[in-house]
């Protein structure tokens, strides 16, 4: 009888019952005098003792301006000390933490400031061409719930601390006045684009993330000894779970190269502070080994790392193992929603199971593939839909049953949408999704977001948008638009113009293709697969189809 495509993760180590700022309270008692914390843009550092003081200040800060237990508390911001600050100053008050991308325009900003119920905003005022304070000021009026905006280097952040009864308290002390919480209280939500036109706040407890963050950092050998360079951003939960939780839950340290990824800066940061691991989606790797001047930093110290966020080429990982040093890489599987990591390599994986497939499932945990007709678990080697269950299965989408019910069945399982084989051994690639999602440089993007916002476009009678190959950054947007009678023909340069300022510059489609119809099945739905074969002709992106990935 066939193997099924089931399998289960086995540990002699348990599941934490902590919460964050229990877990965190240990490294701290641990590691106090240890490197915890390192700003390279700033050259600012904290070791975990002066981390804590500086975590405890903040969220009595918060306590004292009103903030309480399940209160939501947003955070909109490029990456900083002061975001892993936040971060676990709301886990130690037990209010909710609300990431926000910072690619997000008004419009999506206001969404998720409304669906969320956002009490306290904590932003930077600007980067680079986003004026987040001038985007705030815009939307505050259509946002009831919001009473709080406080910006990073103003008044509002420094009388933060000042408000702080006891913020020159020995941190044993602080610690006696938090509120009681529960491992399994909510302490996150963060939002993924959704098939319905809007984002969908996926929750997240101590219990997930926490978690996650240990059992990743296991995985990869992490001790107190290690230093992880983190360039992927603290909004998503590769930042902020696998890099932050997984530091912390290991008395390791953080190592921040710069507020958005530069090849050069993390170079940098990985020779100067001597990083053991470092983390990127494929795009960013690809960048560094780019970089003209790659053969002059020092990479000795380097040893593992994670690749992740999106399919990760073969060939890729190949050179990240031979020219980076990182013989231990790891590549991880995994969504929001499932805090986020499912499966991943182990370090003692062959170098062909580590650079071609995505690993399999980590401790604590199930995975198995099904027939998205029937629901039944195929056998091993066919392709089916990866499902997923067990610690890290989020407690649902913020305020939407409905949506959670179609995401996690009876049974606890959640399915990912994503097309999968599982081999003898138990590991998994991903061979397509059954949804039409998109994944550009390790951004997940769905369409029919992106199409209903094409829709407002005055000459664009219907839109379709599909994902194409692309070298660079895996995956495109290409928009397929019938226009409106007697109107001239939209073209890449007008959309991007129209799409400006309204939609996150990675939502906005590279490619746009006028056509009178869309290819359509005998029933008449679009046929998506047939839409993204052709373009891969008309814009001649054969070599880039061709890319092997895991």
């Amino acid at each position: 009888m066939a193997l099924l495509s089931y399998s289960s993760g086995t540990s002699d180590v348990p599941l934490l019952g902590d919460t964050i700022g229990a877990n965190f309270d240990r490294a701290v008692a641990a590691h106090g005098d240890r490197d915890a914390l390192v700003d390279c843009a700033t050259a600012r550092r904290w070791t975990y003792r002066e981390l804590a003081a500086e975590v405890d200040s903040v969220a009595a800060g918060l306590v004292a301006s009103g903030v309480g237990v399940g209160d939501r508390v947003g955070i909109w911001a490029p990456n900083r000390a002061e975001w892993v600050i936040v971060q676990y100053a709301t886990a130690r008050i037990g209010a909710i933490l609300v990431n926000i991308n910072p690619a997000y325009r008004v419009h999506e900003l206001e969404y998720v400031l409304n669906q969320s119920g956002v009490r306290t905003l904590i932003a930077a005022a600007s980067f680079k061409t986003s004026d987040y304070a001038g985007m705030i000021a815009e939307v505050r009026p259509r946002c009831p719930a919001l009473r709080q905006v406080v910006l990073f280097d103003s008044p509002e952040w420094t009388e933060l601390h000042a408000n702080a009864p006891h913020q020159n308290a020995p941190h044993p002390d602080a610690a006696r006045t938090w509120p009681e919480l529960s491992a399994d209280d909510p302490i996150n939500i963060q939002y993924t684009s959704g098939t319905t036109g809007f984002p969908k706040g996926a929750t997240l407890s101590h219990h997930n993330i926490l978690n996650n963050g240990f059992s990743v950092g296991e995985l990869c050998g992490y001790t107190s000894e290690d230093r992880i360079c983190v360039p992927v951003p603290f909004y998503h939960c590769f930042g902020m779970v696998m890099g932050n939780l997984a530091a912390t839950s290991h008395g390791a340290c953080i190592v921040i190269p710069a507020p958005a990824f530069d090849p050069v800066a993390t170079l940098r940061a990985v020779a100067e502070e001597r990083c053991t691991s470092l983390y990127g989606v494929p795009t960013m790797f690809i960048a560094e080994l780019a970089d003209p001047d790659f053969a002059s930093y020092d990479l000795s110290s380097l040893r593992t790392g994670i690749m992740a966020g999106s399919p990760c080429p073969v060939e890729v990982m190949k050179q990240v193992v031979e020219r980076m040093g990182m013989s231990e890489v790891s590549i991880c599987y995994g969504m929001t929603e499932t805090s986020p990591v499912s499966t991943q390599t182990r370090r003692d994986d062959s170098l062909d199971r580590r650079v071609s497939t995505v690993g399999r499932v980590g401790p604590h945990l199930e995975v198995k593939i099904v027939d998205p007709e029937t629901g039944r678990t195929v056998p091993r080697g066919l392709p089916g839909e990866l499902c997923t269950r067990g610690y890290s299965v989020m407690l649902g989408y913020w305020e939407q049953p409905d949506k959670t019910a179609e995401a996690i069945d009876a049974a606890r399982w959640m399915h990912t949408g994503d097309l999968a084989v599982m081999d003898d051994d138990g590991y998994l690639n991903i061979t397509g999704r059954i949804k039409d999602m998109v994944i550009r440089g390790g951004e997940n993007l769905y369409p029919r977001e992106i199409e209903e916002f094409l829709y407002t476009h005055p000459d664009v009678l219907d839109a379709q948008v599909v994902g194409v190959p692309d070298v660079k950054y895996g995956e495109e947007l290409m928009a397929w638009v019938r226009m409106r009678p007697g109107t001239e023909p939209l073209t890449a340069e007008a959309l991007r113009s129209f799409c400006a300022g309204k939609l996150a510059h990675q939502k906005i489609p590279r490619y746009v293709h006028v056509v009178d119809e869309f290819p359509m099945t005998v029933t008449g739905k679009v046929r998506k697969v047939e839409m993204r074969k052709r373009a891969v002709e008309i814009l001649g992106l054969a070599a880039a189809d061709a890319v092997e990935h895991a």
